[in-house]
């Protein structure tokens, strides 16, 4: 009776041969993406979090508990960072979305073969270096003469404007650059989300009698909530980690009217070493982030079917 008990079952054998086959290699394959992650994405977050309780020195570290974040929260800086780049994203994210969407409904009524041509026009800048695309805007907002945006205000009788080194004009400087690049993705997004409207739900409205605007609103607009919810989120988080912009076009300049969260954060790291207080500041823009993207769900995600 022993011996019968040693022999495996039908169930054990066929499933010690399942592990041995196909799954064997889809678990190898979520291994690798596994350690990836791990070393790449939570290893850093883990130490970021305990960087955030210490002191950084080159020798060793000291443990100081909260004094990063109340440091943080007393920081002037930091609350000027946090409402230039509140500013910022209520003046991109809204006016960028329009856009996106503004040209996604003009390319759409195009044949195959030219909208094939828009797309790629249109996302062109995305794959193009973000150093290349500030050093041409650098040239836009020049503030001599020679200034291609001076150029172009001088023909109305508007004298020159230091656009990058004015704290009037510095932030609007990267609005507008905001507003005129970078639109490629969302527009293709936007895009398939039309494309795959049924084509009954138009003819229904044409035989209704409705018009333009009349689709644009009962059919349009219902049919892409998920599509511009999606677009939102991404959209706040993106704005939320801005730093290149600054970074390469004012340095958070004028008088810090340009300095976001993420160049502060940069600044407080590399500039002036204070890893601590740079990994607080990035866990308390991460929470702000998660926040709002939790708010942007419960109040904008109603009654949406994905």
């Amino acid at each position: 009776m022993s011996q019968l008990a040693k022999v495996p079952t039908t169930a054990k054998v066929a499933k010690k041969r399942k592990w041995r086959g196909d799954n064997a290699w889809g678990y190898a394959f979520i291994a690798v993406a596994l350690v990836v992650y791990a070393i790449f994405t939570a290893y850093p977050v883990v130490s970021a979090f305990i960087i955030s309780f210490q002191e950084y020195r080159p020798l060793g570290s000291v443990f100081i508990g909260f004094e990063n974040y109340i440091n943080t929260f007393s920081d002037s800086l930091f609350w000027k960072s946090i409402k230039n780049t509140i500013v910022y994203t209520l003046l991109t994210v809204p006016v960028t979305l329009f856009l996106s969407f503004g040209v996604a409904i003009l390319i759409l009524p195009l044949k195959k073969r030219t909208q094939t041509a828009f797309k790629a026009i249109y996302y062109l800048p995305a794959v193009a270096s973000g150093v290349a695309l500030s050093v041409v805007w650098l040239w836009i907002f020049d503030p001599m003469p020679s200034g291609i945006l001076n150029k172009l205000l001088g023909f109305f009788g508007i004298s020159n404007l230091n656009w990058l080194g004015s704290s009037s004009t510095a932030m609007f400087s990267l609005v507008l650059m905001a507003w005129l690049s970078s639109h490629g993705t969302s527009i293709i997004i936007y895009l398939a989300a039309l494309l795959g409207i049924d084509e009954s739900y138009y003819e229904a409205a044409d035989l209704d009698g409705a018009d333009f605007l009349k689709k644009l609103w009962y059919i349009v607009i219902p049919f892409l909530k998920p599509t511009t919810l999606f677009l939102l989120v991404t959209g706040v988080i993106g704005s939320f980690q801005v730093f290149q912009n600054a970074y390469l076009m004012t340095g958070g300049g004028p008088d810090n009217a340009t300095t976001m969260v993420g160049l502060l954060i940069f600044n407080n790291a590399f500039k002036y070493f204070e890893f601590g207080k740079a990994a607080a500041q990035s866990l308390i823009l991460a929470a702000i982030i998660a926040s709002i993207s939790f708010i942007q769900f419960k109040f904008f995600g109603k009654n949406i079917e994905y």
